[in-house]
């Protein structure tokens, strides 16, 4: 079994508002996360990253935020932990370095970022292979049509070979696959060490 305090990073955008659905998904996405045992990080501010931190201390789970005192603001009242860094880029590879798993929620032009950084380190291998799941439909023509880039040429990097990003239609599907995805690297792992 795997360790179940594993952090889960989510990404995704800070306009949502309570009443919203998006904010009600990120909502239902944080608290089913903290449901299984997993700590909810996230950017710590408003819209999906107050949801996520809403739903997961709905279910008395754990929740951390990365922020940036480039962006002026206070941590959302549902963080248990806040690390702040200087920039928005040290807060974008905190956010990464300290996730064991992630997903990306509906969002812009900075969940579009945090997205396609973390795919592109699983692609070529700069991390270690980890659970990442994009969060509803809103994403499937996007991931497609990288695919198609990914799948259409020779390629050595990794996404070639098997598909490093699964797009989840529902907050408990991402869950699953998260938790499925650990299980099978984990005894990958395993097979690997000898064990």
């Amino acid at each position: 079994m795997f360790d179940a305090s594993k952090i889960v990073t989510i990404f995704g955008s800070s306009r949502p508002a309570e009443g919203d659905p998006d904010y009600a998904q990120a909502r239902e996405l944080g608290w089913a996360l903290a449901e299984k045992g997993f700590v909810v990080c996230s950017g710590g501010y408003g819209g999906v990253m107050e949801a996520v931190s809403r739903g997961a201390k709905d279910a008395a789970g754990r929740t951390l935020a990365v922020t940036a005192t480039f962006f002026g603001r206070k941590a959302n009242r549902w963080v248990d932990d806040e690390i702040q860094v200087e920039t928005w880029e040290e807060r974008l590879f905190e956010l990464i370095r300290r996730g064991d798993c992630y997903v990306a929620c509906k969002g812009g032009t900075g969940t579009l970022v945090e997205l396609a950084v973390v795919w592109e380190m699983l692609n070529k291998g700069v991390m270690r292979r980890k659970p990442f799941a994009a969060l509803g439909e809103f994403w499937r023509p996007i991931v497609e049509r990288i695919r198609e880039v990914e799948h259409g040429h020779p390629s050595p990097w990794n996404e070639r070979e098997e598909r490093l990003l699964y797009v989840a239609s529902t907050p408990q599907k991402a869950v699953e696959h998260i938790l499925r995805e650990l299980w099978r690297l984990e005894h990958k792992s395993e097979a690997g060490s000898g064990k």
